[in-house]
C-alpha cells in the first residue's frame, strides 16, 4: 500500500472509532491502540506532507500558533435571544407566538442552555473550513485551528443530502473535569485561576497556540443548522440529522405541544441539570417548524420565535465557622471561609458535610481579600449566603444580619503579619492584596516556587508532585529548585509521610520506595535537557510567564547576558515593558537568587539557547517584512524563516498594513490570503521568492 492510500485508510479508521466513541458511547478499540494509529498517521503526514488532508484527525492535537485572529463576517447574523426569569413572561411569549401565527397549531423544542461561548462552523463539500466566534453578532474572530481540536466535532461529514455549503452553530464549553484540572495547573504556576468554566472556555478558544487549546479538552454541543437550501422542515429534523452525521447535539432536548409542557420541562431540569458534567444556566425554547420561524421573523436584535428561560443562581445559607489566611507562591494572602450547613452549627468541623449547592457539598469559599471582607462586614458565626452559579469555586454574596442577635458572632481581623512566617505584611499602592515580602524564607512561597519549577511548562518533572514536594520540604532536603539536583538515592529511599487533605480531612501516605526514587532521579536527569526558556520560566520571576521567558531567552541567548542586562537593554526586547524589566532586575539583584542560578548551571541545566545565530548572506531583504503561510516544495517553514533572516528580512506574526510580502504555499489559510489582498500586500509564490533571493 502506498503512503497516500495508508494515510486515507488511517483517517477512515480513526474517524470511525471517534464516531463510535463520541456518538454511540462504544469503545471499539483501547486508548493505547488508538494512540498507535494516530502516531502512525502523524508520522506518515510528516514524511509525505503532500498527502496530508485538512480533515485529518491529527489536526485535533493542535500546534499552529496564531498571533492575530482575522475578523470574519457571519454569513447569517448570530443574534442573541430574549430571556426571562419567570413563568408569566414565558406565557406572554407564547401569547405573542399564538397571535403571530394567527391561531395556527405549533410545537416547541426545549433545549438546555449551556454556559459557554457561541461558535459558528462552516463546512464546504462536507469539510470543516472555518470556525468563528460570535463576536458582535455581525462578525467574529476566526479560530479554525482551535475549534479543530474539539474531538467530538467532525472534520468531514459523510452523509446524503449534505449541501455544498452549510453552517452549524453550537456552544463551546469546558467540562467541569477539564476546568478543575486547568485551575490546578494554573495554581501550580502561580497565575490567576479562572472564576468559572465559561470564562475558561472563552479564554481557551482564543489562545494563540492551538496545542494548548487541545490540552484543555474543550467540547461543543451543536444546536442549529443553516443553509441557503431548504434541507429540513423542522428543527427536530435538523437535530436528528446532525446527530446521525456525527455531531454532538444537545442532550435531553424535547419536542412539546404547548407552553404548559415547556414549564414542566423547565422544572424537570432545574435539579437534574446539576448531574451534567458541564455548566448550564437555563432552557432555550424554539418554535419547531422552520416555516413558522420564517413567518414570525426577527426584531432588530433577536428572533421572535425563540426565548431563553434563565435559572436563578442557586443561593443557600451557611454558617461561617472560621477563616484561614493562605499564603500563595507569590506571597499574596487570601482569606478562605470555612463553612457548614445551618443544621451543623454545633457539629465538630471535621465531621461536617457542608452546604449542598449545585450538585456538590461546599465547605470552603474564598473571601478574596481584605477589601471584600470589609465590604461584606462579615463576622465569625454569621449566617452567610453562598452562591455557585455554574462556578467550581463558591463565593459568599452576603450576610444575613437579622440572625446576629440569635447567635454569638465575633469580629474578624485581617492579619498584620504573615500567618506562616510572621513577617509584617505589605500592600503595594493601587493593589488590593496584602502580601508577605519574606520570599526567601516563607515556607508556602518556597514550596510554591519548587512546585512551579517542576511544572509541565517549566522543567516537566512529572515524577514529582505537590505531595512529594511537601515531603522533601518537611524533611529539610529541598528549599530551592537547585536543591532538587543534590538529591540522591540514599537520601530519598525510605522517606514517608501522611499528607492530610485540609478540606476532606482524609490522609494519604506518601512513601519513597525503590521504583519511586528511581523515577524521581530519572525525571530530574531528563529535565537537564529542557531548553533555556523553560529554565527561565521555571524560576518563577514575577511577570515572566512562558511567552515572556521565550522572548527573553531568544533575545539574550544565555543567562550571563540576561543577568547583566540593564533596564534599557530589557525594554529594547520586543513586547517587554517596564514592569517586566524592573521585575527581572529585582530578581537577579538578590544574592540568594544568584546562588540558585549558579548551582542550577553547575548541575547541568541549559543556560544558553540551542538556536544558532543567523549567518548573514546579504542585506538584500533589509527593511522588508514577511509572513509565511502554507506548505512549500523546497523548504519547511523554519528553513524559509532562516533564509529570510539571513538576508536581513524580518518575520511578522500576522498580516497587517506593515507587511510587505505574504509568502504563500499550498493549502494556506484563505482568510489570510483574502486579508493580504485587501491590504494590498504583495503575494509571493515559492518560485518568486527564490527568484528574488537569486537576484
Amino acid at each position: 500500500m502506498n503512503p497516500e492510500e495508508r494515510i486515507n485508510e488511517l483517517i477512515e479508521q480513526i474517524d470511525h472509532y471517534n464516531f463510535q466513541y463520541y456518538q454511540e458511547s462504544i469503545s471499539e478499540i483501547s486508548d493505547f491502540d488508538f494512540d498507535i494509529l494516530l502516531k502512525e498517521l502523524a508520522k506518515l503526514e510528516n514524511e509525505f506532507p503532500d498527502f496530508k488532508r485538512s480533515d485529518s484527525p491529527t489536526q485535533r492535537v493542535g500546534g499552529t500558533v496564531t498571533k492575530n485572529f482575522n475578523a470574519v463576517y457571519h454569513r447569517y447574523p448570530m443574534l442573541s435571544l430574549d430571556n426571562t426569569y419567570n413563568e408569566q413572561e414565558l406565557r406572554d411569549f407564547d401569547e405573542r407566538v399564538r397571535k403571530g401565527l394567527d391561531g395556527e397549531a405549533y410545537e416547541y423544542i426545549c433545549e438546555l442552555k449551556f454556559d459557554g461561548i457561541s461558535l459558528s462552523f462552516t463546512y464546504e463539500n462536507g469539510v470543516l473550513v472555518r470556525g468563528v466566534t460570535r463576536g458582535d453578532g455581525t462578525r467574529g474572530d476566526e479560530i479554525t485551528n482551535n475549534v479543530k481540536t474539539i474531538k467530538s466535532l467532525p472534520l468531514r461529514v459523510k452523509a446524503d443530502k449534505v449541501p455544498p455549503i452549510f453552517e452549524i452553530r453550537g456552544e463551546g464549553f469546558m467540562p467541569f473535569q477539564s476546568f478543575q484540572k486547568l485551575n490546578e495547573d494554573m495554581e501550580a504556576l502561580g497565575v490567576n485561576q479562572y472564576a468559572n468554566p465559561r470564562n475558561a472556555a472563552s479564554g481557551s478558544f482564543k489562545l494563540q497556540d492551538s496545542a494548548e487549546t487541545a490540552r484543555r479538552a474543550l467540547d461543543c454541543y451543536i444546536y442549529s443548522f443553516l443553509s441557503d437550501e431548504t434541507i429540513f422542515a423542522s428543527h427536530e429534523e435538523s437535530l436528528l440529522a446532525l446527530k446521525s452525521w456525527g455531531f454532538n447535539t444537545s442532550p435531553g432536548w424535547k419536542k412539546v405541544d404547548n407552553i404548559d409542557d415547556v414549564i414542566v420541562y423547565i422544572h424537570e431540569w432545574e435539579e437534574k441539570r446539576a448531574t451534567l458534567p458541564l455548566a448550564t444556566d437555563g432552557i432555550v425554547i424554539k418554535i419547531n417548524s422552520f416555516e413558522q420561524q420564517r413567518e414570525l421573523g426577527f426584531t432588530a436584535k433577536s428572533p421572535r420565535w425563540a426565548i431563553s428561560f434563565k435559572y436563578k443562581a442557586e443561593n443557600k445559607p451557611a454558617i461561617l465557622r472560621s477563616v484561614n489566611f493562605q499564603v500563595g507562591r507569590t506571597g499574596n494572602v487570601t482569606p478562605v471561609a470555612n463553612l457548614c450547613a445551618e443544621s451543623e452549627r454545633t457539629v465538630p468541623y471535621n465531621k461536617v458535610k457542608g452546604v449542598h449547592l449545585s450538585g456538590t457539598y461546599v465547605k470552603r469559599a474564598t473571601l478574596h481579600n481584605a477589601n471584600e471582607m470589609e465590604r461584606l462586614d462579615i463576622q465569625l458565626g454569621d449566617t452567610v449566603f453562598v452562591e455557585k452559579s455554574g462556578e467550581i469555586i463558591p463565593k459568599i454574596t452576603g450576610v444575613d444580619v437579622t440572625k446576629r442577635g440569635l447567635f454569638t458572632t465575633e469580629h474578624i481581623a485581617f492579619p498584620t503579619n504573615c500567618p506562616e512566617c510572621g513577617s509584617l505584611l505589605a500592600r503595594n499602592e493601587g493593589e488590593v492584596a496584602y502580601y508577605c515580602p519574606n520570599d526567601s524564607a516563607c515556607p508556602p512561597q518556597l514550596k510554591g516556587r519548587i512546585e512551579h519549577f517542576i511544572h509541565r511548562k517549566a522543567m516537566n518533572i512529572d515524577s514529582l508532585g505537590e505531595g512529594k514536594i511537601e515531603l522533601l520540604f518537611d524533611t529539610q532536603l529541598v528549599r530551592t529548585p537547585a536543591d532538587l539536583y543534590d538529591l540522591t538515592y540514599e537520601k530519598l529511599l525510605g522517606l514517608e509521610k501522611n499528607i492530610v487533605n485540609e478540606e476532606t480531612g482524609k490522609s494519604k501516605k506518601i512513601s519513597f520506595r525503590e521504583k519511586t526514587v528511581e523515577n524521581i532521579l530519572k525525571g530530574l536527569e531528563l529535565s537537564k535537557a529542557a531548553p533555556f526558556k523553560n529554565v527561565l520560566f521555571g524560576l518563577g520571576i514575577r511577570f515572566v510567564g512562558a511567552t515572556v521567558a521565550e522572548k527573553l531567552a531568544a533575545y539574550f541567548k544565555n543567562i550571563t547576558a540576561l543577568r547583566s542586562a540593564t533596564y534599557e537593554d530589557l525594554v529594547n526586547v520586543p513586547e517587554i515593558g517596564g514592569r517586566i524589566a524592573q521585575s527581572v532586575i529585582a530578581y537577579f539583584s538578590v544574592q540568594e537568587n544568584q546562588l540558585v542560578m549558579e548551582r542550577l548551571e553547575k548541575a547541568g541545566l541549559q543556560m544558553t539557547t540551542d538556536d544558532k545565530p543567523v549567518e548573514m548572506e546579504s542585506n538584500l531583504l533589509e527593511g522588508k517584512t514577511f509572513v509565511i503561510s502554507g506548505v512549500f516544495a523546497n523548504f519547511d517553514r523554519d528553513e524559509l524563516k532562516h533564509k529570510i533572516e539571513s538576508n536581513a528580512g524580518r518575520i511578522l506574526s500576522g498580516v497587517s498594513g506593515k507587511l510587505n510580502f505574504l509568502l504563500a504555499g499550498d493549502n494556506m489559510g484563505p482568510s489570510k490570503l483574502e486579508k493580504a489582498r485587501k491590504l494590498g500586500v504583495t503575494i509571493l509564490s515559492e518560485e518568486e521568492f527564490l527568484g528574488m533571493i537569486e537576484k
